[in-house]
């Protein structure tokens, strides 16, 4: 290939914007393998995942699966994406507040998006209702995932949190609260409580649908926020 049509070059030449999602990637992989080009293999990793949303859920061994991905590439492939996720949540974390379930959504729906499993976060918020840090809790199978009180408000305390909203995905889409879901916003709605934290609100994601224009719901909108 000649310089002037290498990835790193036109980078540097243009700027990143007029680099396709292989060019991009093809520069955060460096080198190829034996006959084969890093852009190849870029090319070869948009094929086999389809989209950018889902290479960025993909696995370690997921990526090494492919000719070429060794450890160090697959290992680079998901700290790059990592920091994509990092800095969505970084420009939401200036709103003024975090109490509404739209910003809520904001917030953590890029996060959410590659996962496959049930993830369960909470976002704790100062007196002002703004946001002190995100906290992930536990991560279940993808019908399972269990939440304690304790390890919630372990957090909370740590961040001299005055507030909290909890949060997971639902990964099959439908985000409609299932009977555990509701079981175990009531727990700990108690258990805030006790320790005087309250609990604001309990945002479920899921995906949008012709049918549903909104990919989250609120237990509080829905009538369920009471112990």
């Amino acid at each position: 290939m000649p310089a002037s049509e290498r990835p790193r070059e036109r980078l540097a030449a243009h700027g990143p914007g007029v680099l396709s999602h292989a060019e991009l990637i093809a520069i955060l992989l460096r080198t190829g393998t034996k006959g084969v080009s890093a852009l190849a293999i870029a090319q070869q990793l948009l094929v086999k995942f389809g989209t950018l949303q889902t290479l960025a859920g993909a696995s370690l061994d997921e990526l090494r699966a492919i000719k070429g991905i060794g450890r160090d590439k697959a290992v680079t492939l998901q700290a790059a994406f990592t920091l994509a996720v990092r800095m969505a949540r970084e420009l939401h974390s200036e709103s003024p507040v975090l109490e509404t379930p739209d910003r809520i959504a904001d917030l953590l729906r890029e996060e959410f998006r590659t996962s496959a499993v049930e993830t369960f976060h909470i976002v704790l918020l100062n007196t002002r209702r703004k946001l002190i840090r995100v906290e992930k809790i536990s991560q279940g199978t993808l019908d399972t995932l269990l939440v304690t009180p304790r390890e919630v408000f372990r957090h909370a305390i740590a961040a001299n949190a005055a507030a909290l909203v909890l949060a997971h995905n639902h990964p099959s889409g439908d985000p409609t609260p299932s009977d555990s879901d509701v079981k175990v916003t009531r727990d700990l709605i108690r258990a805030g409580q006790l320790l005087k934290i309250e609990v604001l609100d309990h945002v479920i994601l899921g995906r949008a649908t012709p049918e549903r224009a909104r990919d989250y719901v609120s237990l509080r909108e829905l009538g369920y926020m009471y112990s």
